[in-house]
């Protein structure tokens, strides 16, 4: 590797029913990434259990916890042990009754870095997500690490360009997003090659639109959102993996099979986004002057 340059680890994983089972699985991706030569591990949304808002119960919320808390704790041993910089995905408690989706970055030293707390919030049959989490607080945010510059937005933060541009204007040489998505099984024949090439799709034009690498990091597997054995009624949900990173012009260097367990290991290379930016000047050539309506929800 070069100046300028670190080696990111992308682990897709399934969670089972059993929360501590998850934590350890996830440490023993960390201590494995970090043995392929990873120095900044990313871990799936929401990975200490199964994808719980399939419903709304109000007994979930008990599966929250404070950052720091016991699953940040955990990690930042591994983080310790291997040295490397972890993104980890908590269901906050922040106080009685507010709750928010956020990922903590832990230092290679075991330190909380910073957290981000998942700006957009989904409510869609089995993703009743407004029903957990309370909208971000914080903005969009960049951490320094000891290994490199990073940004880290959630799931259905990949759909929007407005917070990529955000975090990438602040420095970010590369994108985390940590991400629970995958298909009903009653549409995946008719509408989930189309669903995947859209999700795809969008995350490679962030990178495009901002120079920037963009790492995404999926869940794998079939899921009723079975918490030690309460399950949701119906044919739950099968998230379609595809964890994948991307360079600056949005050329896909690792990507994950549809229904495996898999690590991903890439290099971010601060020359490569330089030559990027040099030749495809986005980011000089912006009119920042003609922007504000944007702030607006429609112009009618």
């Amino acid at each position: 590797m070069g100046a300028g340059a670190f080696r990111v680890g992308l682990v897709q994983m399934h969670s089972g029913p059993d929360p501590d089972q998850n934590v350890e699985r996830a440490v023993e991706f960390v201590r494995d990434a970090a043995d392929q030569g990873a120095q900044v591990i990313c871990l799936p949304e929401l990975f200490r259990t199964q994808y719980f808002c399939q419903r709304e119960d109000a007994a979930l919320f008990d599966l929250a916890e404070p950052i720091p808390g016991p699953t940040t704790a955990r990690i930042a041993e591994v983080a310790r042990e291997k040295n490397v910089t972890v993104v980890v995905s908590v269901f906050e408690k922040r106080a009685v009754g507010v709750y928010h989706n956020t990922a903590a970055v832990i230092e290679s030293d075991g330190t909380l870095n910073g957290i981000y707390r998942k700006m957009h919030i989904p409510d869609d049959p089995l993703y009743y997500e407004k029903f957990y989490f309370t909208p971000g607080d914080l903005g969009y945010k960049c951490f320094s690490t000891r290994h490199g510059s990073i940004g880290t937005l959630v799931c259905w933060d990949q759909w929007y360009p407005e917070g990529a541009r955000l975090t990438a204007l602040q420095g970010a040489n590369v994108l985390f997003y940590p991400t629970a998505i995958g298909w009903h099984p009653s549409e995946k024949e008719q509408f989930g090659k189309a669903q995947h090439d859209a999700w795809r799709t969008i995350q490679r034009s962030h990178a495009i639109a901002n120079g920037v690498y963009v790492a995404v990091v999926n869940r794998v597997g079939h899921e009723t959102g079975n918490i030690k054995g309460n399950e949701t009624p119906g044919a739950g949900l099968e998230f379609w993996g595809g964890s994948f990173l991307c360079d600056p012009f949005g050329q896909v260097i690792a990507e994950a099979p549809h229904d495996q367990e898999a690590i991903l290991i890439g290099e971010v290379d601060a020359r490569r986004m330089e030559d990027v930016r040099r030749n495809w000047p986005f980011l000089r050539d912006r009119r920042i002057d003609s922007y504000a309506p944007i702030t607006k929800r429609f112009l009618d």
